[in-house]
């Protein structure tokens, strides 16, 4: 590589070429030369020779392609030496070329471009799938075949298909491999999978260097492998790996287009070598059936009998040799494109170059093709059909419709279990009857990806894709050795045993696949390890795993992988509780004294209201100022046990009094339970509340050593660090609490609420309060990345599922000898909040009476005071009105009626009556 830029540069110099002379105009010539460069004994060399040779005839055979015109064509060996490409691209360049098909490699094509780009030719190139050569940097490189960008996303949604995370992969180490790998772990990346190995081998590998990568291979722990190579020693890796023993049940090879391009080219495989390559998957790049490809391969088929006749050779077709020859036909088609619209084959000279004239490289002798960008973009604009199907060219300069088929290899033979295109992904239906599918049925297409796969082994069981590396070491699971709960993690000598431990231990059971481990144990067993420095072992490689009561918290996520929580478990705050005489006023404790004092309110205000619209006509309600206001006292308040006297005649009152017993009984009812309660757990109170009173208070609080409650305290809940009491044993929470603040113990103790409950099991003097505060569980720590953190979530999903989780954790942490529900005084008491919907319903009716009531007397007044002008009049009209609220009904209906009938006497006796009926009224009716 370095060897060709360095020719490069010395042909051509820094700056803008300047062109020279124009020379050879042609409109349109009789002949035009066009050249092709690759490795004629390769596999897909000797396949394209042949296609291209028999593209060139086809053409020329064909007068309504040119027109007449021949294509000559000069095809050169590069020998698979990217030196030989660069010097045999100059020599078509002395000749007058107008294109070049080919190169066949990558790296060639990365060289050659610079000249392509310098002199004008395009290159249009059947095998070079390097997805780096993008026509940004290299504008007239044609790639004619599908991009390794494109195959490498089918292989990463194989891999997602078959839930599998990571792959090694196996490639050449030159831009063929590196940029394609590349691109893989791009795309693996976007699924969240990755690349966990990578093994490039030297474009020469030999077998040894072979044997020792694929040993190294054998030692990871992905067993699914991405194999990117060359055709001409691709066999050999194969060959190699069914020696190593990696050809057997539980590896998954999935190898590029070049091992389907074997097969196609010799189908005749020896026995030996199939046996190697039973179960790969391996693509193929799809192209339709069509009548031009079946006349095509029949034709294919009685020229390599002949050659077989003739020389005892033969070959089959692969896809590269349909390229090679569409690649001639599409430079044919865009050649007559040229000429159609008028332009002319001319070329010019670089004056740049006269200055390295004289020499025996002949540089001067390098012509720049005048009408390249124009040929280029014809070639670009062709819209037809060839053996592979549609020719047609996106703006990125890929080919539309990417497709390939996915190979399974079984036996002696190969089977298509599925196709896989850029559009709609994996699919048993090839893209073209897909599509068709799609439009009639809308999106119901099917959802069968794929079909069932013989894998390496001759197993039909999906591989699980990894194994435990280091050949046979057994993993090593840390268990915390501490003193706290041993009914969770107890270890004495070599038995470890708890709820944890069995746990695990039945999810291990669950897995389809052995496990080989040991428990190693971490801690002294007289203080509680910290759980972050056993986590750390893990993450630095000291443990394969960790069993334990081990909390799951985001900072912990960040250092090892957790499965699925197999116990919820959140903090709680535990306390010393104790005994209480009754109270002689407990019986106010289930209203707040705001509820007592807006239900005394209510009441006064009802009794009023009612007094108010039954007065002018019920008797209950009438008589001296002192009667009346007992009367609404007691009318009140004997409400509340529905023994009032006094009976509600008007149809507002009743009204009011209906919506104020049902208040009453909701009041009554829910008073009752609330006491009920209170009297039943008031034998038992702390003085801390919940984390709440903690939080605000000064006392000192217990925690568990190496519990994550430290942090969250510090940080979470901004406890000073010097209030926290670090306890270490069940006996030690006990201590602590009995002492309490005053005489060097803890006012109370925060832990989780599995260790809690376990706890408070067999100690009945103290109690959980207030409510759990952090919603957390507990899982098993595996290192980053492990898929045994996936399969061990699935194993304890299973065991939730059938029930054998829960009798697991009845046997262990089931021993309630007492049974103790924390105190909850603040919660029992009814707080007004509640009720306001009933007072408002009642002060709502209350109002509406009042106004209806206020209404109609107002208008009775008015049709009383027409009748009694000269009274109004006289005693003024305020006074008048208070005077006739204070009437009984039955009497304004009276005088009403005989002042109609006086109306037919004398004036001067219709004034007297008046006068006496205005003095002999009075505020008192008694």
């Amino acid at each position: 590589m370095n060897i060709a830029l360095l020719l490069l540069f010395l042909v051509f110099c820094k700056g803008s070429h300047t062109s020279g002379l124009i020379t050879n105009v042609t409109t349109r010539p009789d002949v035009l030369n066009i050249g092709s460069m690759f490795t004629f004994d390769s596999v897909i060399g000797k396949i394209a020779k042949l296609a291209i040779t028999l593209a060139v005839e086809d053409v020329n055979s064909n007068p309504n392609i040119l027109n007449g015109t021949k294509l000559s064509l000069k095809m050169h060996n590069t020998k698979s030496s990217d030196f030989l490409g660069i010097v045999e691209a100059l020599q078509f360049m002395e000749n007058d070329t107008v294109a070049i098909i080919g190169p066949q490699f990558s790296a060639t094509a990365h060289v050659i471009s610079h000249i392509a780009n310098e002199l004008q030719v395009p290159l249009l190139s059947f095998a070079a799938t390097d997805p780096t050569l993008s026509p940004v940097q290299f504008p007239f490189f044609v790639r004619t075949t599908q991009s390794d960008l494109f195959q490498m996303t089918a292989v990463v949604d194989l891999v997602v298909h078959y839930q599998w995370r990571d792959v090694i992969a196996i490639y050449v180490d030159d831009d063929f491999g590196r940029n394609a790998i590349a691109s893989l772990g791009d795309k693996l990346a976007e699924k969240r999978c990755k690349i966990s190995y990578k093994v490039p081998l030297t474009p020469t590998a030999t077998k040894d260097e072979i044997r020792k990568a694929l040993i190294s291979v054998s030692t990871m722990e992905s067993r699914i492998l991405i194999l990117h190579i060359y055709t001409s020693w691709g066999l050999q890796v194969l060959d190699e790996a069914q020696e190593q023993k990696m050809m057997d049940s539980g590896y998954v090879w999935i190898a590029t287009d070049w091992f389907s391009t074997i097969l196609d080219t010799d189908p005749s495989l020896p026995l030996v070598q199939t046996n190697n390559i039973q179960g790969i998957l391996t693509l193929r790049m799809y192209t339709p059936d069509s009548q031009l490809k079946t006349e095509f391969k029949s034709r294919w088929s009685n020229l390599t009998r002949a050659r077989r006749l003739l020389n005892n050779t033969s070959f089959g077709l692969n896809t590269y040799g349909l390229y090679a020859y569409d690649s001639v036909l599409l430079l044919a088609q865009a050649i007559e494109s040229f000429f159609a619209i008028g332009w002319n084959i001319s070329f010019s000279n670089d004056t740049n170059l006269k200055e390295l004239s004289g020499g025996k490289l002949n540089l001067d002798a390098l012509n720049i093709f005048n009408g390249g960008r124009q040929l280029l973009k014809s070639i670009l604009e062709v819209n037809t059909t060839g053996l592979t199907g549609p020719i047609k060219f996106d703006a990125d300069g890929n080919l539309l419709n990417p497709a390939f088929e996915v190979i399974n290899v079984i036996g002696t033979g190969t089977r298509t279990i599925g196709y896989w295109s850029n559009s709609s992904g994996l699919n048993v239906l090839p893209p073209e009857k897909l599509q068709m599918k799609m439009q009639t049925n809308g999106s119901s297409a099917g959802t069968q990806k794929l079909y069932s796969v013989i894998w390496p082994g001759q197993t039909t069981e999906k591989p699980r894709g990894w194994v435990f590396p280091y050949n046979g070491r057994k993993l090593r699971i840390g268990v915390p050795h501490g003193v706290s709960y041993p009914e969770f993690v107890g270890i004495k000598g070599t038995d470890f045993s708890g709820y944890c431990i069995e746990v695990f231990q039945a999810a291990l059971n669950e897995l389809p696949y052995g496990v080989p481990y040991k428990y190693v144990p971490f801690g002294d067993g007289i203080k509680s390890p910290e759980n972050n420095d056993l986590l750390h072992r893990v993450q630095i490689g000291e443990f394969d795993g960790v069993v334990g009561d081990i909390t799951i918290t985001t900072n912990r996520t960040k250092m090892v992988d957790f499965t699925q929580p197999y116990i919820e478990s959140g903090l709680v705050v535990v306390a010393p509780i104790r005994k209480m005489d009754s109270s002689a006023w407990a019986f106010l404790r289930p209203f707040t004294p705001m509820m007592w004092g807006v239900t005394g309110v209510f009441f006064l205000v009802v009794g009023t209201v009612v007094w108010i619209l039954e007065r002018r006509t019920n008797e209950d309600f009438r008589g001296p100022r002192k009667r009346q206001f007992v009367t609404i006292v007691w009318f009140s308040f004997s409400t509340l046990f529905f023994s009032q006297k006094e009976k509600t005649g008007s149809t507002l009152g009743r009204f009011v009094v209906i919506i104020w017993l049902f208040v009453v009984l909701i009041l009554n009812s829910s008073y009752t339970a609330s006491l009920t309660s209170i009297l039943t757990v008031e034998q038992l109170s702390s003085p801390v509340k919940g984390i709440e009173s903690l939080v605000t208070g000064t006392e000192p609080i217990g925690y568990q050593r190496g519990s994550f409650a430290e942090a969250y305290l510090t940080d979470e809940l901004n406890i000073h660090h010097s209030r926290l009491v670090a306890l270490n044993s069940q006996e030690d929470y006990e201590k602590a609490l009995k002492k309490g603040p005053s005489a060097g113990g803890v006012a109370a103790v925060i832990d989780e609420r599995a260790y809690m409950e376990l706890f408070l099991s067999s100690r009945c003097g103290y109690s959980i309060v207030g409510q759990e505060f952090t919603k957390m569980g507990w899982g098993f720590a595996f290192s980053r990345d492990s898929p045994l953190a996936i399969d061990m979530s699935t194993a304890i999903l299973k065991l939730s599922e059938n029930g054998n989780l829960q009798k697991i954790h009845d046997k262990w942490l089931m021993k309630s000898a007492c049974s103790v529900e924390g105190t909850k005084q603040a919660v029992d008491r009814l707080q007004l909040k509640s009720f306001l919907g009933l007072f408002l319903l009642s002060g709502i009716a209350c109002f509406l009476a009042l106004l209806l009531y206020v209404l109609r007397v107002v208008r009775q007044y008015y049709q009383h005071a027409d009748s009694d002008i000269e009274c109004s009049q006289s005693t003024g009209r305020l006074k008048s009105f208070v005077s006739f609220v204070n009437k009984r009904e039955q009497e304004v209906k009276s005088v009403k009626s005989n002042s109609k009938r006086r109306r037919t006497d004398n004036k001067s006796s219709n004034k007297i009556v008046h006068r006496q009926e205005c003095s002999s009224d009075g505020l008192d009716e008694s």
